[in-house]
């Protein structure tokens, strides 16, 4: 009976995971779809095939003792939160990163995130190569980006220098946080050359400056071995995150001053930082105000969104609460913090370097803030070390005898 038992059990654990790593393979592979310039019609349909595949394994993991009492209770009043959203917007992605992130626990999140990253690297290189070859996706774009004039740059078939960019650099992060332990400075430096090149090509200075930081930041943790350096170079990251948010609230709630200003109010001091922050994040503060309802502005936000509030804009911290609402969003900062804190204790200090990175670009594009769970390779991490946190806080409450 227990040999019978522990069959079914091996089972169950196989079943479980090969069903999620097919919801992430299924995932990455329709963020590769949405770079190119193919028009994927069951998008919709597809997010429920993940959502159950999810679903199985955590079926499975619940067949098997994976999780606790304690571990279910939380899950169930993170997934009313879910339900709560999808009632309201009738969008469903907070139930699906919900599941996704219940599915993380008992999976090893670094292969997974090897696999993540070797799809992208393959399904991008496949669309820039078809482009380049003229088989499918055009390689270059003509139009007025911004800059009083039309201008052509290239984008090789994702439809945006900017998206180009932002994919390079993206998937350059990502093999930095897995593989560069066994990296030299000139492992860096390829890695900072090529998204050199690919910026001559798309002119995005952005994501040419974030991986720029990204690059040093990596460079600077290798070497760093006093406690005080790396608690200090810790807490750089965590104000750079804290700081990207609030400096985003900041321009959702005050952002109507230009309008204003533009409308023949007088230029205080406020309107002129405004105008010159707008000037450095290269019009996103506009944005929000160009729409008739001036969606994004903090009088769009309310506790759980609403169905109308779908309107696309480039800043991402914004869009995140504008898109799911005040409550979702403090939630999902409140977890953020808390893995913040974890990794500052734990010296994770690649980890950190990613968060930071991410949270600062994140001001000015929303590309971890959208329907696709595999943008976000934020979410995997999370996966891996929230578990991990919840864990310690149950064996310390057993301690405390609780």
């Amino acid at each position: 009976m227990n040999r019978w038992k522990q069959d079914w059990k091996s089972i169950l654990k196989t079943v479980g995971t090969y069903s999620f790593y097919l919801a992430v393979m299924i995932e990455i592979m329709l963020v590769i779809l949405d770079k190119s310039e193919f028009l994927y019609p069951f998008e919709g349909w597809t997010f429920r095939i993940t959502f159950l595949l999810c679903f199985i394994k955590f079926l499975c993991a619940e067949c098997t003792a994976v999780y606790t009492l304690r571990d279910n209770v939380v899950i169930a009043a993170f997934l009313i939160l879910g339900t709560i959203s999808y009632q309201v917007t009738g969008g469903n992605d907070l139930l699906r990163i919900i599941l996704f992130l219940a599915s993380c626990k008992g999976e090893d999140m670094i292969r997974c995130l090897k696999m993540v990253f070797w799809i992208t690297l393959i399904g991008c290189t496949g669309i820039i190569l078809l482009s380049i070859s003229g088989i499918y996706g055009a390689a270059t774009l003509t139009q007025d980006f911004g800059r009083g004039g039309a201008e052509t740059r290239y984008v090789l078939g994702m439809g945006h220098p900017n998206a180009l960019q932002c994919m390079v650099w993206m998937t350059s992060s990502l093999g930095m946080y897995l593989y560069h332990t066994k990296w030299k400075w000139f492992h860096y430096l390829a890695v900072w050359i090529l998204n050199l090149l690919f910026f001559f090509l798309t002119d995005s200075k952005t994501s040419m400056a974030i991986i720029t930081a990204a690059v040093v930041l990596f460079l600077i943790a290798d070497h760093l071995h006093a406690k005080w350096g790396k608690r200090l170079f810790s807490a750089a990251n965590i104000a750079a995150v804290v700081g990207s948010i609030i400096l985003s609230i900041f321009v959702a709630k005050d952002a109507m001053c230009l309008w204003d200003y533009f409308w023949g109010g007088p230029l205080t001091t406020r309107v002129k930082v405004y105008l010159l922050l707008n000037k450095v994040l290269t019009g996103r503060i506009h944005s929000l105000i160009e729409t008739r309802n001036h969606e994004g502005i903090m009088d769009t936000w309310s506790l759980f969104s609403n169905p109308h509030n779908t309107y696309y804009f480039d800043m991402g911290w914004v869009r995140l609460f504008y898109w799911y609402g005040i409550i979702p969003g403090i939630m999902v900062v409140v977890c953020l913090l808390l893995l913040l804190i974890y990794f500052y204790k734990k010296d994770k200090m690649s980890e950190m370097i990613l968060f930071s990175t991410y949270s600062v670009y994140t001001i000015v594009e929303a590309h971890i803030v959208s329907v696709y769970i595999g943008r976000n390779y934020l979410l995997f991490i999370a996966g891996m070390y929230l578990w991990e946190i919840w864990s310690k806080t149950r064996k310390q409450d057993e301690q405390n005898g609780k």
